[in-house]
């Protein structure tokens, strides 16, 4: 849709008024009537003046996907604006839902799934591990089982969602997905120092600090349809958003950047075969989710996602280094924001929690 917008102001003085006239007789002409200097060349061209009160200014016809090099102001949104939360226009009945279902899901996962005296958890875990005495075998094959089932399920949501229901749909594909992440979680947990020692960094100078920032910074990559709980939970009925602010405006697949950071923490500071196994198994999974969240975008938002795609980057902060995203000057704000304020606070907690999600691990015999 390429239009062309002419801008004028005071482009034409206010006509003066028409006087009436007295009619003349016609008189003959005669040479005497003529001039006697040459005729001006410039008598019949048209005259116009130019003044600071008279300009007109021409704007280049722009479609929905360029953008403007040169210019220092964002563009407008094509996408929607991440991590936004009003409390003023929240229902309390919903998050009252949402706790219920949280509560029945917890309670359903642990006697279907983790009780190992009525779940299938370490039956599922037992046949696995029948594929080979190596931890690093079982755990690729757990993230395997887990990337296919994941992703399988959201490349089938458009076809799924039409036969069963937005709702239905986001129940299925969290009810078969969550059982076989915490698994993968737990025997992750419970074998990371069972590899082959590759290296031994944790004494190091530095060391530490650098792998606790390092995990603290990749939970900031979160995808921001993880904020919205009440969506995940089916409360709300589920979208496939386009997201365009925040963290999207450093990369297009902050999950992706977020696993990466996390796996090449973990795996420095375990430094052996199982952790090496894991991030190989994370990170592939990921790099696949980067393909196939472009292809899922292109093909429910359309052209809206090409203005986007262009807009941002995979690799951090390219698209702003080349200049194809340009930073609002108050970005900082699209942070300052209930979700990543909750999870600088979870993430603080999952730290100091540390030896109580091992202890609890190591009560499944996974």
């Amino acid at each position: 849709m390429a239009t062309c917008l002419v801008v004028a102001n005071s482009l034409f003085r206010p006509p003066k008024p028409i006087l009436p006239h007295k009619h003349l007789p016609l008189q003959p002409i005669s040479s005497h009537s003529l001039p006697k200097s040459p005729l001006n060349s410039n008598f019949l061209k048209p005259h116009f003046s130019h003044s600071d009160s008279c300009r007109v200014r021409f704007i280049a016809p722009a479609s929905l996907g360029e953008t403007d090099a040169s210019s220092d102001e964002p563009l407008p949104l094509v996408g929607e604006d991440s991590a936004a939360f009003d409390l003023g226009t929240q229902n309390i009945v919903s998050w009252v839902y949402f706790t219920i279902i949280l509560g029945v899901v917890l309670f359903v996962l642990d006697v279907i799934w983790i009780d190992n005296s009525t779940g299938f958890g370490k039956a599922f875990i037992d046949a696995v591990s029948t594929l080979s005495d190596s931890h690093e075998i079982v755990m690729l094959a757990l993230i395997l089982i887990f990337a296919t089932v994941h992703s399988g399920l959201a490349s089938f949501r458009d076809m799924g969602e039409k036969h069963l229901g937005k709702r239905a749909y986001r129940v299925l594909f969290a009810g078969v997905s969550l059982p076989l992440a915490v698994s993968t979680v737990v025997y992750f947990i419970n074998h990371r120092y069972d590899g082959v020692q590759l290296w031994q960094l944790q004494n190091g100078p530095g060391v530490h600090q650098l792998v606790w920032l390092s995990n603290f910074i990749s939970f900031f990559f979160l995808y921001p349809s993880t904020f919205n709980l009440l969506e995940v939970a089916a409360v709300d009925q589920p979208k496939v958003h386009l997201w365009e602010t925040g963290i999207m405006r450093i990369t297009r697949h902050p999950q992706m950047v977020g696993q990466v950071i996390w796996c090449l923490a973990h795996t420095i500071w375990i430094g052996n075969s199982v952790a090496v196994a894991a991030s190989v198994g994370l990170i592939g999974h990921h790099l696949f989710g980067v393909w196939n969240g472009d292809r899922r975008l292109a093909i429910r938002h359309g052209e809206a996602f090409e203005v986007v795609k262009k807009r941002t980057s995979i690799i951090p902060f390219a698209a702003i280094l080349d200049g194809r995203q340009k930073l609002p000057k108050d970005y900082y704000k699209e942070f300052i924001r209930l979700p990543y304020l909750a999870i600088t606070a979870m993430t603080l907690g999952a730290y100091f929690l540390h030896p109580v999600m091992q202890a609890a691990s190591f009560r499944l015999p996974w």
